[in-house]
Parts: C-alpha cells; structure tokens; sequence
C-alpha cells in the first residue's frame, strides 16, 4: 500500500470517529473486518489506488470502501446518510499528501453471507503529494 492509501484511510478513520452524531448512530467504527462488534457499525475496508499524478507532481486516486455493517433499519439508513454526508470532510491535509477531492462513486446494499445486511459505499479521494 502506497503512502496515499495510508494516509486516506488515517483520514477517514479520524473523521469519522470525531462525529458524534455518527458515533450516535453505530456501536463502533473499526479498521477492517471487527469479529465480535454488535451491529450495526462502521468498517473501513479495502482502499486501492492508482496513479493520479501530473507532470510535476505526484498524485494518486484512491477508491476506499467504507461498510456499514447490519443495515436495515431506519436507524441504518440516517447512519448511512450521515456517513455520506461526512465524506466532503475527507479533504484537506493527510500525511503528506492533500485530499483534493472526495465523492461517494458507488454504493451496494446487499444481504451479507454472515447474516445482515452490508450498505457498502466506495469513496473515490483524489491526492497529490505535499
């Protein structure tokens, strides 16, 4: 994982926790897959990225899932707006490189294999190194 992808998930994981109407809504916000969290909560998953770069500077776009876990309800569904609603939040400095852009591209609500449903959103941030 490149230094970009780094730095979006630490950004995404510090702006998210700091919400206390998230915080509100979901029993947890975790780093990956949580074994034993009671639903629903919030999972950063996998972050991919590729070269975003211009001729004199480093960039990358990195597409970052971020899962809410035991959806359904209508509680799930103000989580998941409220979630949406913080990925603006997601620009501005981040270890190094700057997070000049972020949008949810692509949501999928699906029954997961565990039991539950997964409201699964991938945020595209667009980064250039400083």
């Amino acid at each position: 994982m490149s230094g970009a992808e780094q730095a979006v998930r630490a950004r995404a994981l510090a702006v998210l926790a700091s919400d206390a109407a998230l915080g509100g809504l979901v029993h947890g916000l975790f780093d990956g897959t949580a074994p034993r969290a009671s639903v629903p909560y919030v999972a950063v998953g996998a972050a991919e990225g590729v070269d975003w770069g211009t001729k004199d500077v480093a960039g990358r776009e990195v597409r970052l899932t971020l899962a809410l876990v035991g959806a359904g309800a209508a509680l799930d569904d103000r989580a998941a707006a409220r979630i949406e609603a913080l990925v603006p939040a997601l620009r501005g400095a981040a270890d190094g490189w700057r997070i000049v852009g972020s949008r949810v591209v692509r949501t999928r609500f699906a029954y997961a294999k565990d039991g539950g449903w997964r409201h699964e959103m991938i945020v595209r941030c667009r980064c250039l190194a400083g």
